[in-house]
This record gives C-alpha cells, structure tokens and sequence, in this order.
C-alpha cells in the first residue's frame, strides 16, 4: 500500500512541477511576445496543448520509475500503456498547435485588406489548404501510431500487408470521388486558378469565394446566400475569374436606342457623370455604337472601377442617368418601330418610284422572258452558248 501511495504522489508532484515550469515559460513567452510575433502565437495557440503534453510526459515518467517494484504486472502495463496513449496524442496535439503558429505567422506577413492584394490572397489560400492537409496527415499518423502499441494489431500487420493490394483497389473505387475532390482541392492551391476572396461566376451566380477546403468550395453569393460546390468543379468545368489577374475590371452597360440618338452627346453626359462619381477609378470611359440592326442602334457603355462591387455599382448608376438623361432631353431616341402605310407613288422622300421596263408581248407559243433562264433576252442568249456551245445555240432558234 506504501508503495502505491509513494506512486499516486509521484505522480501528482510531476505534474505539478510540470504545470509550474510550463507557466514560467508561458509567462517568459507572453513578455517577449510584446516584440515577437512568433512568441504572441505560441502564447495563444501552443499553451494548452503543451500544458497537456508537459503534464503527461512528467506522470509517466513519474509512474514508470516508482513502480519497478511491480514490473512485469498487468496493472503496471495496463497504466503504463494508457499514459503512452496519452502522450502520443498530446504530443500530436502540441506538433499541430506549433504548424498552426508557424503557418499564422506566416500569414501574417501578408496583408489582405489592401487594394492589391492578388498576392496575399494567394498565399493566403495555399497556406490554408496546407493547415487542413497537416492536420489531417497528424491525425492519420497520430492513431496509426497508437494502434500499434496494440499487441493484436501488430500481430495482424503482415495478413494486413498482404491483403494491402486488394483492399487498396476496392477502397480507391469507394472514395474515388473524394479523393478527386482531394487532389483537385490542392490543383486549385497551387494553380493560381482561385483563391480566397476573388470574385467568381459560377452557375451564373456571382459571389465571392468565402471558404476554400480539401472537399469543397463555399461561394457567398451577393444575396448572402452560400453556393457550396465540390473542389473538382472548378478543375472540370468552366468559370469566370473576375479577378484573378487585378481586383480592378471592366464593366459595360448596353442600350438599344432609336438612330436619332446623338451619340456626340450622350458620349458627354457618360464623361460627365463618371467623372462625378468616386465608384469610376479613372481608367476607362468609352461609349461605342456596337450594332445598327433591326431598325436601332445598339450603345455600348464601358466603365471601370477599382474592384467588383463598386463596378456593380458604377454600372446601375450609369444605366440609371443615361436613361434619365435620354427620356428627359432626347425623348426622340427612345426606342420606337416604324411602319410604311400607303404605295410607292407617295410624295414622301423615301418612297422612291422604281423606273418601269416595257413589256415585251410574246407570242402564245413562246415563254415570256422572265420564266427563261437561257435565252429570251442577251444575258439569257449568253448563258445558252456557254453551256450548249454556239452552233448548237444557232441551230436552236432556226
């Protein structure tokens, strides 16, 4: 009974110290983190699990050597074998926290909420699927570890290597679409094709790329509606990238207007109103005839703005005053549809009296010429001879 007492104090004594020497170096850490960085995120995300790790690596230690009295025991191999367990996953624990520290640090060079930040969000979004991946593969290795302290486990590993082929193939066939949606999600990390926060148009929706996973992609949409779609969408099909290259894009607003528009003019009041609004950032302002069919002309307006929402923006605001603008001082231009009511005999200038050829009377027995195509008349008589020849042409009309 001494003996067990001498271990539960051990026990608890190292765990103690371990507790003190753990806050001494987390209060040192707190007070040099005022000029580090590094030291600000170890203080916040490595404390707890090291506090953990810390602890139970002091108690097995502790355990392992006041109870040598007792070796070969089952109760003994039983504590001992859950305080392995125990370290395993604390240890797995603290290696996560310190990835997490060294990618937040990394992150935080960084800086997302400027005007430019293509860059940034690309790194951004890379470092971010790389989390998931480490954490993940710690995990995987964490438990494969654990489950092999398991003398049955070890016991079963060679049926396992055999048997590594077949079950290998049958669990590629089960998850083959997730690990697509795997591999996609690290294509699209390192491509450059999207990244976190650009601006895409997918399933003719247009949003803003919210969360970007190993599986999948969240897409906020401009309602506030989340699109969730699978990472190998954006590897399989197409969609638009607004800003991929510069958050800064081009925009257009078109109108079918009537040819009485004064184009000269119109192109003015764009100029004006661009130049009077802070959503214009300077660069484009153009208005073009695009069209000229089907009884109007169709007006092209293009602007630009210093990213996708305030083109948004810029782009109701011009539709809105060139609308205003034409109602209210060119009402002519609206759109309209014309129809001609009367004959070509009419005085109008555009009812233009065709000159009329003289009719030709022909006998009952020969076709008028306009129901001949070779002969009848001289460019009918010359078709004649280049497809029947001259003589035969002159035989013909004896």
């Amino acid at each position: 009974m001494q003996s067990y007492l001498v271990t539960v104090a051990a026990a608890l004594a190292a765990a103690a110290v371990a507790l003190v020497l753990v806050e001494v170096v987390h209060r040192l850490t707190r007070r040099l983190g005022r000029r580090s960085l590094l030291m600000t995120e170890l203080t916040e995300h490595a404390h707890r699990a090291f506090q953990v790790a810390a602890t139970v690596v002091g108690v097995q230690l502790a355990v392992r050597f006041t109870t040598l009295y007792a070796v070969g025991s089952p109760w003994r191999q039983f504590v001992l074998h859950t305080l392995g367990l125990a370290m395993i996953a604390a240890i797995a624990w603290l290696v996560a926290s310190l990835l997490v520290v060294a990618e937040d640090t990394a992150l935080a060079r960084f800086r997302v909420d400027v005007p430019n930040n293509r860059h940034a969000r690309r790194v951004r979004t890379q470092v971010v699927l790389l989390r998931r991946l480490t954490i993940a593969v710690i995990v995987i290795l964490a438990v494969g570890v654990m489950l092999m302290t398991f003398p049955a486990v070890r016991g079963v590993g060679a049926g396992v290597l055999t048997s590594a082929g077949v079950v290998g193939v049958v669990a590629a066939l089960a998850a083959q679409s997730l690990l697509g949606n795997v591999f996609a999600g690290l294509q699209l990390a390192f491509s450059d094709a999207v990244r976190l926060d650009d601006v895409v148009v997918v399933e003719g929706e247009w949003g803003r790329i919210e969360e970007l996973t190993l599986s999948y992609v969240v897409v906020q949409i401009w309602d506030d509606r989340r699109l969730i779609l699978p990472t190998s969408y954006f590897t399989s099909k197409p969609f638009q990238n607004w800003t991929r290259t510069e958050a800064a894009v081009l925009g257009t607003a078109e109108f079918d207007l009537d040819w009485a528009i004064p184009v000269q003019a119109m192109r003015e009041e764009l100029r004006r109103l661009c130049e009077g609004t802070d959503l214009w950032d300077g660069r484009v302002c153009v208005l073009q005839v695009t069209d000229a069919t089907g009884g109007m002309v169709k007006v092209r307006a293009l602007v630009s703005a210093a990213d996708a929402g305030s083109l948004w923006d810029l782009r109701c605001l011009v539709r809105e005053n060139l609308v205003t603008w034409v109602r209210d001082h060119r009402p002519t231009a609206l759109p309209r549809l014309r129809a001609e009511v009367g004959d070509a005999t009419g005085p109008l200038p555009w009812q233009v009296v065709q000159p009329r050829r003289a009719a030709r009377r022909a006998s009952d027995t020969e076709a008028p010429d306009d129901a001949r195509v070779f002969g009848g008349s001289d460019d009918g008589d010359a078709r004649s001879e280049v497809f029947v020849g001259r003589e035969e042409h002159a035989e013909a009309r004896r």
